[in-house]
Formats: structure tokens, sequence, C-alpha cells
């Protein structure tokens, strides 16, 4: 009978050969192998969370800061663009519809409010931005000057008692003052505050969409570092203690793996959110309402269409410079758009604010907009004729009628668009933060898990050998 010799007790393997002893080197490479997994894991959550964090601002910046920032200022260009239509109209209306006339008054009371509260809150999302603060003091001091102007035009105009057509000159006089300091300083003041805001949204975008990009690339890299060196412990302290792997160890590199591959997905899951706010919710957004106010621009060249005679060749161009920035169709005046127009076959394919925000994942949406905005020019097509054939009376029941009428049909469906795509933009924001708030939440508790883990699954071994 072979006779099996005595293992010795649990604890190092005896040394053989030269040498320290093995009750100093193997804690030793215990304590190596365990400073270098620690240190990655370090690596690991670090990155996750200067990675999360990243992505948490800039979501935070386009979601609350100058995305909203971007809607209010171009909220305030609708709002100045409609406070000049107002006033154009009550001038045009004179005495024969009081009722309209007290109608554009109240509704020009209102988008003095309106764009006295963008403005507001354009200053304040600027913060400490020097440029945006001249701006936005620019055309605070510049809304002042008009609504003088404005004021002066509006009494001197009750004075004259005219009927519904062109007011006497020296009322066009003033309010041609009026209408040019809102044309050529204010709104393109207003224009310059939206763009600004704009292009830090764009900055942003990228920014976070690149930092996402290089955070993945790095959680890959101390994810499989940190994977490594727990296996590495394990199968060392497996084989030198002739042990089974530690449960301890394995739930360690079970909560290290989850995080890995979580860090890992959620960079491109984050800069996929931000591509749908940014695209599908925030540039559609911005394109709508540009448009939309555009279009509001534009309706009120048609009443100082028919208010000033003496004007009326230049605003019948401003009209079509406006109508080509909406959808753009080659023509070289407002009778061969209104011809292009009608004959266009559906909404993809043009250029231009509404153009660009006019795509297929709207469906019926975006062709009842484009389609209300083909009788809005055929409406003004109407509008047009009438003057020339000296039917000035028949011209103003137009511009109050039917052509205001298609141009709240046109607006309404555009400013639908605008909320639907809204509702995308604050709902991608929303699913980003709360992915991201979930991971931050918890990155503290797996990081003191797996450090317990880490201890508990050596801590006994290191023990043997006291």
């Amino acid at each position: 009978m072979i006779r099996l010799s005595r293992r010795p007790a649990p604890g190092p393997l005896a040394h053989a050969g030269t040498g320290p002893p093995a009750g100093s080197v193997v804690p030793r490479r215990i304590r190596l192998i365990s400073g270098v997994t620690v240190a990655a894991l370090v690596l690991l959550f670090t990155v996750l969370a200067t990675t999360s964090q990243s992505a948490r601002t800039g979501l935070r910046i386009i979601g609350h800061g100058a995305g909203p920032q971007v809607v209010a200022t171009a909220g305030l260009y609708f709002a100045l663009s409609d406070m000049d239509g107002q006033i154009a109209q009550v001038l045009l209306l004179g005495k024969d519809h009081p009722e309209r006339r007290q109608a554009a008054l109240q509704l020009y009371d209102r988008r003095r409010g309106e764009a006295g509260r963008a403005l507001f809150r354009a200053s304040a999302l600027a913060g400490d931005d020097p440029a945006q603060t001249r701006t936005t003091q620019a055309v605070l001091d510049g809304m002042g000057r008009y609504e003088r102007l404005a004021t002066r035009a509006l009494q001197l105009d009750e004075q004259a008692g005219h009927q519904a057509g062109p007011p006497p000159e020296r009322v066009l006089s003033i309010y041609r003052d009026a209408t040019d300091l809102m044309r050529e300083e204010l709104l393109p003041q207003a224009y310059n505050l939206t763009l600004e805001s704009g292009t830090n949204v764009r900055r942003v975008h990228d920014e976070t969409r690149s930092s996402l990009a290089a955070g993945r690339a790095v959680v890959a890299v101390a994810g499989v570092l940190a994977l490594g060196c727990l296996a590495g412990l394990q199968v060392f302290l497996a084989r030198r203690f002739r042990r089974v792997i530690g449960p301890a160890l394995v739930v360690a590199t079970a909560i290290a793996a989850m995080y890995a591959f979580t860090g890992f997905g959620l960079p491109a899951r984050e800069a996929e959110t931000l591509l749908t706010a940014k695209r599908d919710g925030f540039d559609t957004v911005l394109s709508l309402a540009r448009a939309r106010a555009i279009g509001n621009g534009m309706r009120a060249d048609q009443t100082r269409y028919l208010l000033d005679p003496q004007r009326a060749d230049t605003y019948e161009h401003t009209y079509l410079d406006a109508a080509q920035s909406v959808l753009y169709v080659e023509a070289g005046n407002v009778r061969e758009y209104h011809e292009r127009m009608s004959a266009a076959a559906g909404p993809s394919g043009f250029p231009g604010f509404l153009g660009a925000a006019l795509t297929e994942r709207d469906g019926e949406g975006a062709r009842a907009a484009f389609l209300a905005y083909v009788r809005f020019q055929g409406a003004d097509a109407t509008l047009r004729a009438l003057p020339a054939q000296d039917r000035h009376g028949e011209a103003v029941a137009v511009r109050l009628a039917s052509l205001g009428e298609e141009f709240d049909g046109y607006d309404a469906r555009v400013l639908a668009l605008s909320e639907r795509h809204r509702a995308v933009f604050e709902r991608a924001i929303a699913q980003g933060e709360d992915a991201l708030a979930d991971l931050l939440f918890l990155l503290p508790a797996a990081m003191i898990s797996i450090a317990v883990l880490v201890v508990a699954g050596i801590l006994p071994r290191l023990n043997e050998y006291r």
C-alpha cells in the first residue's frame, strides 16, 4: 500500500529553493495584484462618472439652458414682428372697423407683453455672456423707441378719423420711422440672439458627443483591465492556495462586468439621445419657429402693401424674400412665386425653414401644413390683383377676411407641428437625464460594494500568513 504524505495545513505552499521565504513573497504578490486591480477599478468608475457627468451637463445646457433660450428668442422675434403688424392693421382699418381696431390694439398689447417676457427670459438664460447681454439691452432700448413712435402714429391716426385704407401722410411718415426701426434694427437684433443661442446648442452638442465617444473608448480599456485584474487575482489565489474561487471576488467581478458593459453602452445611447433631441426636436422646433415668425412678418407686409402705396413695391419685394426663406422656389417676382407654389406637388424637397422642418416622419401633418401654405399664397395672389384695378376697399376686405383665415389656418398647423417636435425634444432630454441619474446614483454604492468584496476576498488569505 502506498502511504500518502500528510497535506500541510491550509495556507501557503512550502517554499522550495533559495530566495525570500514564501511567507513574505506571496503576500506582496497578493497586495500588488490587488493594488493594480483596485487602481483599474478606480479608473473604470472614474471614467464612468466623468463621462456620465459630461453627458448630464450637455443635456442640461441643451435641454434647460441654450435650447430654451433659442425658443425664447424665436418667440421674441415673433412677438416683435406681430407688434408692428398689428399697428399697421390698426392704421389700415381707420374708423370703419372699430371692433377689429380694438382687437388689434389688444393683440398689440399682448404681443408687447410677450416680447418683454421673452426678452427677460433670454436675458436670464444668457447669464454672463457679454455679447448676448449687449444685444438684449439694445433690443430693450429699441422697443422703447418703437413704442413712442407707434403711440404717436396711433394718436394722429385717431385724430384724422379716415376711412379704411391708407391714412394721411403725416401718419404714414411716423409709421415709416417705426416700421423701419423694427425691421432694420429690432428684428435683426432679435434674430442675432437666436443665432448666438443656436450656435451654443450646436457647440455643446458636438463637444458632448465627442466627449462621449472618447469616454466610451476609455471605459472599454479600463473595463478590460479591471476585469482582467480581477480574474487574474482569482486565478492566482486559487492556484496558490489550492482553493475554489472565492465567492466574494466572483460577485465583485460580476458587478464590475455589469458596470463595464453598462458604461460601454451608455455613451452610445446618450449620444443617440442627444442626436434625437437636437435633430428631431430642437432643430425642427427652431426651423418652425423661424418659419412662423417670418410668416407673421409676411402677413404684416401684406398689410403694409395696402397701407402705404408709395412703398408698395418695397413691401412686395420684402414679402418675396420672406416667402423664399420659408419655402424656396426660383422666382423673380411674387406672381411667379405664386405660380410655382400652386404647381408644387408636395412638401418634400424644398429649401427654406419650413421645407427643412417638413419631413416624412410628420406624414399628414407635414402635408397639411404645406397645403395650408399654398392656400395662403393663393389668397395673397387674390389680394395683390385688386389694388391694380383700383379696388382698394375690396383688397382691405380680403386682407381682413379670407386672407386672414388662410394665414390663421397655416399658422395653426405650423404651431401643431412645433408642439409635436417640442414634445420629442423634451422626451429625449428627460430619457437621457433619467438614465444618467440612475447610473450616477448607483455608482458610489457599486464602488463601495466592490471594495468591500475585494477586501473580503483577499483578507482571509493574507491572514494565513500572520
